[in-house]
Order: structure tokens, then sequence, then C-alpha cells
């Protein structure tokens, strides 16, 4: 009756169909099955019922807890900073330096977070950019460029500067309206004889490939121990430091002053190298002065309610300067009675 209705459409059987005719007729024997006229063959019945075991069986065994537990978020959080202060270390590297910190987990481990963080492999991460150049080699990094100024008779002059990568201490070598080899020469041992006097620690020097550093300039240095890095044809970025400081010499000293001539371009610039190197604070050194620290912090948020600041003016104020005023010693007085 079941074969006229449906006639040749093939019939369906969902898994509750399956698992019920295998239980049903699992217990008779193999020859008693080939006797009934049924819908399925009787190895597909066998088939059912191994299925419905297996499955019966992976349930049982499955664990309460899929899998290993989590990794630390602390630990995580240490493998991906090590990965990104470390270009060159890979998950191996990295494993290790886990165990010498006394944090036990397994190498793949490392693995499977670095890999889930994006993060490429190491030879991929390994290359070298001019930002982390710089920064690595600050400290025996100088850089020096000439730029010009312009009196008010329309006379070019030239003006040599260097600073220090790691300090940002500024250096004006010198003024001129005609940079010959032997002036140059001359501000490159000036130069030598300052740092020798400082102590420092400088090695290279940057500088773009303009005509006015000669090879005297070159071999003055090179006999002091300090080798040229020439930056990229028409690539300021690769000078970036001292480009910023042209840049600030511009916008806070010379368009806001009137150069009358050579003696007085020496002056202003006298004058902003102190500035510069002893009260502006400085973003890439955390706000510090070249050769002053940040002063301790005001510990008490009363003290700051009578604060006494004296601005001091250079070069007719355009470079303003703000200090602590000194108390006069009858305040003092007052106060040391008052706290007593």
């Amino acid at each position: 009756m079941l074969e006229r209705q449906l006639g040749k459409t093939r019939p369906r059987f969902c898994p509750g169909d399956r698992a019920f005719l295998a239980a049903l007729l699992n217990r008779l024997p193999r020859d008693m099955l080939g006797r009934f006229r049924l819908l399925v063959r009787p190895d597909t019945v066998l088939h059912w019922h191994r299925d419905l075991l297996a499955r019966r069986h992976a349930a049982r065994s499955r664990p309460r807890r899929p899998g290993r537990p989590r990794t630390v978020r602390s630990i995580r959080q240490l493998v991906l900073r090590l990965a990104r202060e470390n270009p060159c270390w890979g998950y191996r590297r990295i494993h290790g330096e886990l165990l010498v910190l006394g944090i036990k987990t397994a190498a793949s481990t490392v693995w499977e977070i670095v890999q889930q963080a994006g993060i490429d492999p190491a030879p991929e991460r390994t290359s070298t950019t001019w930002g982390s150049f710089l920064r690595s080699q600050a400290d025996a990094l100088l850089a020096c460029d000439f730029f010009e100024a312009v009196t008010l008779g329309g006379a070019r002059l030239y003006v040599l500067a260097v600073i220090e990568h790691a300090s940002r201490r500024i250096r004006i070598l010198g003024a001129t309206s005609h940079p010959t080899a032997s002036w140059v020469a001359q501000a490159a041992k000036n130069l030598i004889m300052d740092l020798e006097d400082a102590g420092s620690r400088a090695r290279f020097l940057i500088r773009d490939r303009d005509g006015k550093f000669s090879g005297l300039f070159d071999a003055v240095l090179k006999d002091a121990g300090i080798e040229i890095v020439l930056s990229g044809v028409q690539m300021p970025r690769m000078n970036a430091v001292m480009e910023r400081w042209v840049q600030t010499c511009r916008r806070e000293l010379l368009d806001r002053t009137l150069i009358w001539n050579q003696r007085h371009l020496l002056h202003a610039l006298r004058e902003f190298e102190q500035f510069y190197n002893s009260h502006r604070p400085h973003q890439g050194i955390a706000n510090a002065r070249p050769l002053r620290a940040l002063p301790s912090p005001i510990p008490e948020p009363d003290a700051a309610t009578g604060l006494h600041i004296h601005r001091r003016d250079r070069l007719d104020g355009n470079l303003p300067e703000y200090r602590h005023a000194a108390l006069p010693a009858r305040m003092n007085f007052r106060q040391a009675q008052g706290s007593r």
C-alpha cells in the first residue's frame, strides 16, 4: 500500500525514524531481515545501528569543558608586548623569554596568541625603518643643516646649526654670507672641541647633499671618529629632527625679528640657542629641556594657590620665560612663624 501511494518517489527518513527502525530490527538475524519486504536494505539498517551507537558513545565521552583552559589575560598582553617591542623575535624566542621570567606556557600557545592578534612572522617584521634606526641610535646621532636668513637690506646669510638627537640640544656654529670650504671646516673643528668638552659620544652625523659641505668638512669629522650619513636626494624626512628645528627657529624667531646685519643675526641666534636649550620644553623628550630636567611637581595642591611667577623677556618679548619669583625676606619670615 505504501509503495502504491509513493509510486516512484523515494521515501525520506528522519534521524528519529532511523533510530527507531535500527533499535527495532537490531536483534533480528541478518538472514531474517532479508526475508522482510522493507523499504531499505538490511545493510542500511545495520549502518543506522552502528551510527546510533557511535553517537551515543560520543555524547557520553564528551568532556564537560571543551579544550584547554584559556590563557590568562596578563600573559596574553605580555606576549603581544614582547612581539611589538621586538620585531625580530619569533614565537619560540618569545616563549623562551617567558620561561626566563618564570611563566610556564607552551610554545604553541604563544604561536596561537600571535596569530590571533594578526602579527606577522618575525622575518616579515625585521625590516628596519628610518625612524626606528634614529630612535635606537639617538645617543650617537648628530644632525646639521644650513638655512638662510635675509636682512633688511636683502643680503642673504647662511646659518650652520647642529642638533643632538638624544637631548635635542642645539648648537649654532656660525653665520656667514660666503660659506667657503675653509669656513665650514673651521666650524667642524669648533664643533668637535665643543663635543669633547661636553663629553658627547656622537658617532654619526646626518646631513643633506648640499654643496656647501666640502670634502674637508667630512675629513675633519672623520678624523674625530664621526661618520657622515647622507640623506636621500630631496628626502627631508631623513633629517626630520633638524628640519623641524629650522621650522621652529623661523616661526618663533626669524619671522618675528627684523634682522639688520650679520652681527644682529648672531646675537638673536645666541639668545634663541640659550632659550631653546635651557627653558623651552620639547615633546620629543617628554617636555624636558635639553640642559635641564623637569622640576619636581608641587606636592601639595594648597601650595599652588600662592604662586609667584615672574616673566623674563628675551629679544624684546619675542622669547618669554616664566620662572618662580623669589619670595621677599619678610614674607619668608612670616611663613616660618606661621608654620610654628
